[in-house]
Formats: C-alpha cells, sequence, structure tokens
C-alpha cells in the first residue's frame, strides 16, 4: 500500500515538473545539443539555402580554430580582460559594499541604489557615453589628464590601451551588482564577532581583516565565479566601443564567434569556438573551486 502511494506521488511530482522540464529542454538542452552538432559540420551561408550542402566534418573546425592565430589573439585578449577586470571588480564590489554598510554611513539605501543604477542601464547606451569621455581631443578623461599635466592618450585608438580603457568601463557598469551580493554577505555576520574583536582591542582595519574578509569567504566564492563566468563572455564591450580595433587588440572570442557566425556566415567554426569557450571557462572555474578547498581558511 505504501510503495503504491510513493508511485503516486512520485508519478504526480512528475507531473507537475514536466512543463517546466520541457521547457528547460526546448530552449536550453536542444540548442547546445544543435550547437555541437553544427560544430561537426561545414555549415555555412551557402547551407541557409540548401540543406544538401552541409557535410560533416568531424573536428575539423576545432582543429583549424585551434591552429589560427586569430583565435589565440583573442583568447590572450579575453583573458586579459578576465585576469584585469575580474579583481578590480571584485575589489571595488567589496570596498564600496564595506562604505555603504558601515556603522557611520548614513542614507545607505539611496547610496545602494545609486551605486547599482549602472547595472540596469542599456549597455550600449553606458558604452556610447564612455565613448564621449575617451575622446581623445574632447574626452573627459583627457581633459582631466590635461589638468595634471599629463599628455593626453588615445583611449580607444592606441593598442596599448584600448583594451584597459574597455576594462574600466565594464568595472563602472557591472560592480554595484557584486556590490549588493557582498552588503547581502555583510549583512549575514554577527554583530557579536565585530563587538568581541573591539573588546579585544582590534582596530578598524584588523576587524575587516579577521571577521569581515574570513566571513565572507562563501561570498567571495560565489562572486569571483560569477565574475569570471561573466567576464569571460565579454562582448558588447568591445563590439560598440572599438570593433575589435584597434589592430585586433580589443577582438575577444565571443566577439570572433560572432564576426565568424554573422560576419562570415560559417557557423560550423562559430560553433565551434563556442564550444571551446564553454570548455575554458569551466576549466577556469574548476580552478576556482579547487584552489578555494585548498585554502585552509
Amino acid at each position: 500500500m505504501r510503495s503504491h502511494l510513493e508511485k503516486r506521488q512520485r508519478r504526480a511530482a512528475w507531473l507537475f515538473l514536466a512543463p517546466a522540464l520541457t521547457l528547460i529542454g526546448v530552449f536550453f538542452f536542444l540548442p547546445i545539443v544543435i550547437g555541437f552538432a553544427l560544430s561537426l559540420t561545414d555549415f555555412d551561408i551557402y547551407a541557409i539555402g540548401s540543406i544538401d550542402t552541409v557535410r560533416f566534418v568531424g573536428a575539423d573546425n576545432y582543429q583549424s580554430t585551434l591552429g589560427s592565430g586569430e583565435f589565440w589573439n583573442a583568447f590572450r585578449n579575453t583573458a586579459y580582460f578576465v585576469f584585469l577586470g575580474g579583481p578590480l571588480s571584485v575589489i571595488v564590489s567589496l570596498a564600496g559594499a564595506i562604505l555603504v554598510s558601515g556603522r557611520l554611513a548614513r542614507f545607505k539605501e539611496i547610496f545602494r541604489t545609486l551605486y547599482f543604477a549602472p547595472v540596469i542601464t542599456t549597455l550600449v547606451a553606458v558604452a556610447v557615453v564612455w565613448r564621449s569621455l575617451y575622446h581623445p581631443r574632447y574626452g573627459l578623461m583627457n581633459y582631466a589628464l590635461a589638468k595634471l599635466g599629463i599628455p593626453a592618450i588615445d583611449w580607444l585608438g592606441d593598442p596599448v590601451w584600448a583594451m584597459p580603457a574597455i576594462v574600466l568601463m565594464a568595472v563602472w557598469k557591472t560592480f554595484g551588482y557584486n556590490m549588493l551580493i557582498f552588503v547581502a554577505g555583510l549583512i549575514s555576520i554577527p554583530e557579536e564577532l565585530y563587538e568581541a574583536a573591539e573588546v579585544d582591542g582590534a582596530s578598524a582595519w584588523q576587524r575587516v581583516l579577521h571577521v569581515t574578509l574570513p566571513s565572507l569567504a562563501p561570498t567571495f566564492l560565489f562572486v569571483s565565479l560569477i565574475t569570471l563566468i561573466g567576464y569571460f563572455q565579454v562582448f558588447a564591450e568591445p563590439y560598440v566601443m572599438t570593433q575589435g580595433g584597434p589592430v585586433r587588440s580589443t577582438v575577444t572570442l565571443m566577439l570572433l564567434m560572432y564576426e565568424e557566425g554573422f560576419r562570415w556566415w560559417r557557423m560550423g567554426n562559430a560553433s565551434a569556438i563556442a564550444f571551446l569557450l564553454f570548455v575554458i571557462t569551466l576549466v577556469g572555474t574548476m580552478i576556482q573551486l579547487k584552489l578555494r578547498k585548498a585554502d585552509p581558511a
């Protein structure tokens, strides 16, 4: 009798889950399977007109992509963006969270809203505004440098400065989201820990170092992971601000994938780049998780 009841409950559970699982399968797993299948073919613009022209090429797309200097240039640019922008975004977000959550901070809700505003602002509009700020002759950045006696910089026209300029804009655009996550983590820290540290004579910096940071370890891991994944997928910033220039110094893996798929209509190559990016992101995520497990704290 009990076994029969459990079977009925199990069937009812699957019945309620079926609509959600169907949507996930159709709009998530099915596109992944189709994309992987495309990466094993030479699907291109001609195949759109006639599917009969599609040929199975196996791993050829992956081999040609991995042997391409353009791919490795995009990989270096993406890695540069991730390893410069990721830590900077986390540090700025944590500093902002501590500032707006401090005991002496006033109008906390207002500042949290203001700092979060860039996150909900359209990225294209933000990129256009920042392009104006980076203008070599009339931009606010060079105006401030001139006041300090520093020569003007061609922010988006110099291969040395183009990617750091995009990183700076991306950090400003996204740090508010991470800041709110850190704020939630700070709120969850018991106040008694700070009071005990203060009684023991710990300074404000020592309380941050020995109470705040260790207590935020799980939050650090989560923020680091979502930042890593998001920054590996950077596309709109270089696409709008530099179109991959100057001299391909800001081409990222996502931008290269877009160019292969929607500029040159080489869908097979674009799909191969997409799955290589997935593997790179997965490896980066696993390394972070392993480092976190190895941390004695």
